[in-house]
């Protein structure tokens, strides 16, 4: 078995667009569910579940708001969770919701 450049370079460019795509799974992987307990999530009053909010403490809240119709969230509305950039590393849930929400234009 003979091996020519354009071999070389095509497989080359497979293998490299398979590591990318599993570093970019394991990143995935990677993020944890934000648990309520932590202090920034306690801080900003965010539930998993927003109809757990307290309306007491948090008077902005109101029914219907929640992080997939937030501006800040990351992920797509359908999602079971995503991102937010007020977590670093952790996802929130599509149903949570903290006192950050913020209308999505």
């Amino acid at each position: 078995m003979t091996t020519n450049r354009r071999t070389f370079v095509i497989r080359s460019i497979a293998g490299a667009g398979l590591i990318g795509s599993v570093a970019a799974l394991n990143l995935a992987r990677a993020q944890t569910a934000l648990p309520e307990t932590d202090p920034t999530a306690t801080t900003l009053g965010y539930k998993a579940d927003a109809t757990k909010t307290d309306k007491t403490k948090f008077p902005k809240y109101a029914v219907g708001q929640q992080c997939n119709n937030c501006a800040l969230y990351q992920g797509k509305p359908a999602d079971a969770s995503g991102g937010c950039p007020l977590f670093a590393g952790k996802t929130v849930t599509a149903k949570g919701w903290c006192g950050a929400w913020a209308k999505k234009a």
